[in-house]
């Protein structure tokens, strides 16, 4: 049986997502620090922050999911 055009790809497990997550975390942080986008610096950072806070809660709330590296 042939996929469906307008199927979306099926989703990562909870446990891919936040290394995902985390990933793009870091990405992010390492761009900031380079010096990328200055003009969007302070929006970036608070992202950023919000991001980890995020991903934190996550680690306390279900401490079978990934851990930080």
């Amino acid at each position: 049986m042939a996929p469906e055009p307008n199927r979306p790809a099926p989703e990562p497990g909870k446990p891919e997502l936040i290394e995902a997550l985390r990933a793009d975390r870091l990405w992010l942080l390492r761009q900031i620090d380079a010096g990328r986008w200055p003009q969007w610096r302070l929006d970036l950072a608070a992202l950023e922050r919000e991001l980890g806070q995020l991903l934190d809660q996550l680690s306390e709330r279900d401490p079978s999911g990934s851990q930080p590296r």
